[in-house]
């Protein structure tokens, strides 16, 4: 099978987060024909494992998307079709480069399409205690000649405010109005707190994605659901407190909590990757990203060296218009296989 018709297959079994098993079960066999020893491992995930050896090399890429069906199709050098870019491309590249460098002595190298990073990460959350890996590489889109080093964290946050039921000629403060100034004080809050950070990537960036409000008769309440993604060394204490110190009258809880990620530079696997990328020409460079990503939550855990690599365009990300380059899906290949040679060397 030829490296374009692995991207091909992955993309015509539509597969959004919650209902993967179909693209999962293709990827198993056709990672068993590539020469894997190739599984559906007890989360769910597709897992292909490549050689034996004291060293651990895993390549974890997302098998799910979000949702909206895009028709495969190519034009020119446009392939079309959801998750070309996020991130069934990045997996596709890992499958075909590991098959083409094959088993390497003393190396166990792994490819893993995993479950719900669009949604919850269990597919990477239900992984964390099975590999113990000297280095992991995440398939995320990054451009063939960048390598990604970081993302930005992420905390749900909810926060909900009680007031006594009065009539509205009272002219009495409503749950609805203090959850409004609520969020216009977390509003001036992160922009003072973002006072003198250039970069996005050190930014604390808040959205608000949810309100309602309810009524028993006696008792108003209020709720806004928000999001803020996270710089650097923020603790989700810190960042507890100081929203509640904004409204203390409100409850507020943490729903969801995933702290931001940066790799080091000089480590092998970074170095391996920038040779890969001047291998075919390239002039590397570096990104850091707004968003997060299973390297948030597996680097961590595993304290190894750790980047994230992929073919596409991440602001194609969930638009109609997804699509990838076939070009740089090939270029990609080439860049990873010869990193993998490097380090495994």
């Amino acid at each position: 099978m030829d490296d374009l018709s692995i991207l091909i297959g992955l993309l015509n079994h539509y597969s959004p987060t919650g209902s993967e098993s179909s693209a999962v079960n293709y990827l198993v066999d056709l990672m068993n024909q590539l020469g894997f020893q190739a599984h559906v491992d007890r989360t769910g995930n597709a897992v292909g494992i490549l050689g034996e050896g004291p060293r651990e090399l895993v390549l974890l890429g997302h098998i799910d998307t979000v949702p909206g069906e895009i028709p495969v199709q190519t034009i020119g050098d446009r392939l079309y079709g959801r998750g070309a870019v996020d991130a069934k491309g990045p997996l596709a590249c890992f499958t075909a480069a590991a098959a083409r460098v094959g088993a390497r002595a003393g190396w166990r190298i792994v490819v893993i399409g995993a479950l719900a990073e669009e949604g919850d990460s269990r597919g990477a959350r239900g992984i964390l205690a099975d590999y113990h890996p000297d280095g992991v590489l995440i398939g995320e889109p990054s451009g063939w000649d960048h390598v990604t080093l970081g993302y930005k964290g992420s905390a749900w946050v909810r926060l909900r405010i009680d007031k006594p039921v009065a009539h509205t000629a009272a002219q009495l403060e409503s749950a609805c109005e203090a959850a409004v100034e609520a969020w216009n004080l977390v509003k001036g809050y992160t922009s003072r707190k973002n006072a003198g950070k250039n970069r996005i990537f050190d930014q604390l960036t808040p959205s608000l994605r949810d309100m309602k409000s309810s009524t028993n008769g006696f008792v108003h309440s209020a709720q806004l659901e928000m999001n803020f993604r996270l710089p650097p060394d923020l603790s989700s204490d810190d960042l507890i407190s100081e929203l509640q110190a904004l409204a203390p009258d409100a409850k507020l809880d943490l729903v969801d909590w995933i702290p931001s990620y940066r790799a080091e530079k000089n480590t092998p696997l970074v170095r391996a990757m920038l040779a890969g990328i001047r291998s075919l020409g390239g002039a590397p460079t570096f990104s850091l990203k707004t968003g997060t990503a299973d390297l948030n939550i597996v680097a961590p855990a595993w304290k190894c060296q750790a980047v994230a690599y992929g073919p596409g365009d991440s602001s194609l990300d969930h638009t109609p218009e997804e699509h990838i380059l076939i070009s740089e899906y090939h270029q990609s290949i080439a860049v990873l296989s010869q990193a993998l040679l490097q380090l495994t060397s």
